[in-house]
């Protein structure tokens, strides 16, 4: 021990501040804070001295700086008093980093049995059972409009109208020639009786009789000929209003009032009926061997056995009837046009719209399903994570056997009521504890 350095103070070693516990701490300063004593533990300049009776001194060869009373190395600058506080707010933070996350949340839902046919799906378009074209019959400048665009329109509605005038004047001349050529035909007979009366008398020659009879009939062709002229010029005067052929939606159209139109302005308007409407779909000669196979064995119907998906994916709420199978294989798909046709009283369907089309196959049985979302494949097939017990995560092999409007067909390595993962999936591990969630089948 120098000369002026009182007893080695027990928090040091070789010298320096040793980190003691808090206890020690606190009892080295008489049971004060020790935030308040911190300038005391740490700088502690001749006070471990007086504590044990010793008066501080002035080491030898040291120059003007004082010794440190716990035996602190000439001239070590002081410990700032934040390294204590420091070790304290580690000490204090310490069991709350060591908690553990919370399970990872998921969605379960239980295998069910239910009643799934068999289906096959393509894709199909719609189209309306009637279409038609309107077009102007004869030439004529437009008048009218009868409808708006997209209206719905009834069978004899009139659509256009033409100025009808012309088509009337030729009514007129027709009906005039025509009642000239019958008063020339009236003429005719006339001069055939009187021709037919002399020679009955020895009066007149045969010769004369004969051309009689060739001018009566001659009178009698023309009337024909100008009572057709008439009926044509009362047909062109009918055409001049276009009406609809059957109710139905009306499109719009691409001429304006006071425009010349007539047979060579093309369609004026296209008129469909949407209801009923037809899905017309192509199907593999397999796949239909096999339906013709389950309608032979009467596990197959054509009534309600064609569902419609719409662009959105939702399913059109009226199933179909199939009412028409092709004659003939299309050589380049291999493939056969089937048709369905679809109730469709509020012309939610549109003409033309494309469409996936399911095809029931076979009569609904029970079956084991999960959500097809819930089945995974790797490597060596297909699996689904199962909430076992005590909500923990468990990988299964299952074998599935086909796929049916979202749901998938398990034979094997899963029990009705068991829990498979829909949701969260790729947040789990096999073994991990979840939170799971019910959800609802697919």
């Amino acid at each position: 021990m120098g000369p002026g350095v009182g007893p080695q103070d027990p928090t040091t070693v070789e010298g320096r501040p040793a980190l003691a516990s808090t206890d020690a701490l606190r009892a080295k300063n008489g049971g004060k804070s020790l935030v308040a004593q911190s300038s005391v533990g740490i700088m502690g300049a001749g006070s471990s001295a007086a504590g044990n009776g010793a008066t501080p001194k002035m080491a030898r060869g040291a120059g003007t700086a004082p010794a440190c009373s716990g035996g602190r190395s000439r001239g070590a600058p002081p410990r700032p008093p934040w390294a204590l506080l420091a070790l304290i707010a580690a000490l204090a933070v310490g069991p709350a980093a060591a908690q553990q996350p919370p399970p990872p949340a998921v969605v379960a839902v239980p295998a069910e049995i239910v009643d799934l046919e068999e289906t096959a799906r393509f894709n199909g378009r719609l189209e309306a059972a009637r279409r038609v074209a309107l077009i102007a019959r004869v030439t004529g400048t437009l008048e009218e409009i009868g409808f708006a665009p997209g209206d719905q329109v009834e069978a004899g509605q009139v659509l256009f109208r033409i100025d009808p005038d012309t088509h009337a004047t030729a009514v007129k001349e027709a009906e005039g020639a025509l009642r000239a050529a019958e008063a020339a035909h009236a003429l005719a007979r006339l001069e055939r009786d009187r021709k037919a009366e002399l020679m009955d008398r020895g009066s007149a020659a045969q010769a004369v009789l004969d051309v009689a009879e060739a001018e009566l009939a001659s009178s009698a062709a023309n009337v024909t000929r100008l009572t057709a002229v008439l009926e044509r010029a009362q047909i062109n005067l009918s055409y001049t209003e276009i009406t609809a052929p059957f109710a139905g939606r009306i499109g719009d159209t691409p001429v304006d009032i006071g425009a010349l139109i007539g047979p060579e302005t093309g369609p004026l308007a296209t008129l469909i009926q949407p209801d009923p409407i037809h899905a017309l779909f192509q199907v593999p000669t397999a796949v239909y061997r096999a339906y013709q196979d389950a309608l032979a064995a009467g596990s197959a119907a054509t009534v309600g056995a064609v569902v419609l998906e719409l662009a959105h994916g939702r399913e059109f709420e009226n199933p179909g009837d199939v009412d028409f199978v092709d004659g003939a294989v299309t050589a380049g798909t291999d493939s056969v046009r089937m048709r369905a046709r679809f109730d469709n009283p509020g012309g939610m369907l549109l003409d033309g719209e494309l469409v996936r089309v399911t095809l029931s196959a076979q009569r609904a049985e029970g079956e084991l399903v999960v959500p097809q979302q819930a089945v995974q494949r790797d490597i060596r097939g297909a699996f689904v994570l199962v909430v076992g017990d005590g909500e923990v995560a468990e990988q299964r092999r299952v074998d599935i056997t086909r796929t049916s409007r979202g749901l998938a067909v398990v034979t094997d390595g899963l029990r009705e009521g068991e829990r498979v993962i829909t949701e969260g999936i790729n947040k789990v591990r096999p073994g991990d504890v979840v939170d799971a969630t019910p959800g609802t089948g697919g």
